[in-house]
């Protein structure tokens, strides 16, 4: 079995890791940074827009209602007006009530009124036009369809007389509705007359109650008479011009209930009774024609309303307390939730730097191992911490293993030595020739192994002195061979030489010869007789490569990691003195490290082994070209 010749195990320098851009730490701090930036913007602005946008609508809706409210207000003055004389007092108590600024003007922008000081001007574009036999706005039950304000009377305003007669045959209906155990009540239109309403919606017959209904309270009075005979004089042309009259009375019903006060649904029914169902809306159209017509001297002229921001209420928008708790309670929560998270951040980037400081205050004996849970800096940080944790776990055992070894080959020579010498002391042997031989040998392996350690420690120490010259490595090989022919011979091994003439270096010739002797030597020993030693240099690019081979037993897998291992040895049996001092293959290892070189071993058992030395070449001088 091969044996290899000592020093620390040779390790290669390893690439620099790469970190995946999404595990790097700042990476991950700047992410977190910006998902917290993020969320509490996209949280402040949906809330800002959530209790903006329900401000403004309640704003919205407030002065929609407001607005409605004016405007139905001055619809109702002008329907119940025949001009705008007195509606400055309206004006001014409606701006009081609402804080708006209310102005009406006519069509070709004449102000009729105006809440403002004299001077203020108007708003770019009116909001509404008071009309009320054009409107929509205003309804006692909804919407009207018939585009006429209700409280627009006219001639149809009942005077005191018939009203009280109304009033009388009303309170003698109610009486009787009451006896059959109905509860009615009487509410009166704008025109005067009274009506008889049931609550609930009973059906007076089923309670037996229709001798109640005479007919005589449902009877037009002579002044509703007279406007409706004026209204059917106002329709018929329209009738007529579009071929719809078919003849007789229009109105001879007339309904109490003020829903249908002028017999247009009476009027539609005629002409569905008669198949002309698509006519009947053409005829609506020419009664409310007719009504306009008829109610127009009644009401105040077509004005257009103004409104803008008043004086007293200059500001429009206020947060309310609900908006107010929903913005704090938002911030509070964003204000949760970033402390969480950059806490729970935190808390995992420093539990590994924790670990790193309670396993760094360990004593040196423990050799403690730190979990690699990511693999960020923080990660690799922790892996480099084992990898140093395991170097010095190797380096400590190194030492303490290169003591005992160093003690052990100082002690052999040193241990013969004194025992020749207390020998001779003591006249029991004489200092002859031979033991004076064998006490040289003995100084001269002490020698041996102090310079070897010398060396070691000078390499270690980084002051290991070079003297670089160029040096053909044919004449490096030659010399070498020539200093261990001799050896060689005595041993039956045949000593040869390779070498390329182009093969230049940049190197200490003694060093050089030193690592080279040292391969030669350990070849030489584990090379049986009639076996071979190759000495062989060729250059491999801009590199030189050196090998020592030889025919010997080999070396063996599981041996090859250690050969360069200091005072190591692959049969322990073996005498240093055989075996040489174990610290030649660490010394040529560091011999090649400062010439920027490497030194690897191969081999198998029975065939051999080969030593590799590479060596940065250099270009041969001028005259060897």
């Amino acid at each position: 079995m091969r044996r290899g010749q000592g020093g620390a195990r040779r390790q290669v320098p390893g690439k620099r890791r790469r970190i995946p851009l999404r595990k790097r730490l700042l990476v991950r701090l700047l992410s977190v940074s910006a998902l917290i930036a993020v969320c509490s913007v996209a949280a402040t602005a949906w809330l800002a827009v959530t209790t903006t946008t329900s401000a403004l609508k309640e704003e919205q809706g407030q002065d929609l209602a407001a607005d409605n409210s004016i405007l139905a207000r001055l619809s109702g003055y002008a329907a119940t007006h025949s001009d705008w004389t007195d509606v400055r007092r309206t004006v001014r108590q409606l701006a009081a009530e609402t804080g708006r600024r209310i102005a009406l003007t006519t069509a070709d922008r004449t102000l009729v009124a105006d809440s403002a000081p004299r001077g203020t001007p108007l708003p770019p574009r009116p909001a509404a036009t008071v009309d009320p036999l054009h409107t929509d706005t205003y309804s006692e039950t909804g919407a009207q369809l018939s585009g006429i304000d209700p409280r627009v009377v006219g001639p149809y305003r009942l005077p005191a007389k018939e009203r009280a007669q109304l009033d009388r045959l009303a309170a003698r209906r109610k009486q009787c509705y009451e006896r059959f155990g109905l509860q009615p009540d009487v509410v009166h239109t704008t025109s005067g007359r009274p009506v008889i309403t049931l609550p609930g919606g009973p059906d007076p017959a089923a309670y037996g109650a229709s001798v109640c209904e005479d007919g005589r309270l449902d009877t037009a009075t002579p002044t509703e008479r007279t406007a409706l005979t004026g209204l059917t004089g106002l329709t018929r042309p329209c009738l007529k011009q579009a071929g719809l009259d078919l003849g007789g009375p229009l109105f001879l019903t007339f309904d109490p209930s003020g829903k249908d006060p002028f017999g247009g649904g009476y009027l539609a029914a005629k002409y569905a009774a008669a198949g002309r169902v698509k006519t009947a809306r053409a005829a609506e159209q020419c009664l409310l024609a007719a009504r306009r017509t008829q109610l127009e001297p009644y009401v105040a002229p077509v004005a257009d309303l103004f409104l803008g921001i008043g004086d007293q209420n200059p500001s429009r928008f206020d947060m309310s307390p609900a908006n107010k708790a929903k913005v704090i309670g938002a911030a509070g929560a964003v204000l949760a939730v970033t402390v969480a998270v950059t806490a729970l951040v935190a808390t995992r980037l420093v539990r590994p730097l924790r670990a790193l400081t309670e396993a760094a205050q360990q004593p040196p004996e423990l050799h403690v191992r730190v979990p690699v849970t990511t693999r960020d800096e923080t990660g690799i940080l922790a892996e480099a911490f084992n990898d140093l944790t395991e170097r010095r776990e190797r380096l400590e055992a190194q030492r303490k293993a290169m003591v005992s070894d160093i003690a052990h080959e100082l002690r052999s020579p040193l241990t013969n030595i004194r025992g020749w010498l207390e020998v001779v002391r003591d006249g029991v042997v004489e200092p002859d020739p031979p033991l004076l031989d064998s006490l040289h040998e003995e100084a001269l392996v002490l020698q041996r192994i102090i310079d070897d350690l010398q060396d070691l420690s000078a390499a270690d120490a980084g002051t290991l002195r070079l003297h670089r010259e160029p040096l053909r490595a044919g004449d490096l090989l030659e010399q070498v061979a020539a200093a261990h022919r001799v050896a060689a011979d005595a041993a039956g091994v045949a000593l040869r030489t390779e070498a390329d003439a182009t093969a230049w270096l940049d190197a200490d010739p003694v060093r050089m010869r030193q690592a080279l002797g040292n391969l030669v030597s350990n070849a030489l020993r584990h090379t049986p007789a009639d076996g071979t030693v190759t000495l062989a240099a060729r250059r491999d690019g801009a590199d030189v490569v050196l090998t020592v081979t030889d025919t010997g037993a080999g070396i063996a897998p599981e041996d090859l990691p250690h050969v360069f291992d200091r005072f190591w040895r692959a049969e322990k049996s073996r005498s240093r003195r055989t075996g040489g001092s174990g610290l030649g293959l660490p010394i040529v290892r560091h011999l090649l490290a400062a010439h920027a070189g490497t030194a690897e071993a191969a081999g198998e058992p029975g065939a051999g082994a080969v030593f590799t030395l590479r060596l940065p070449g250099r270009e041969p001088p001028r005259e060897d070209r």
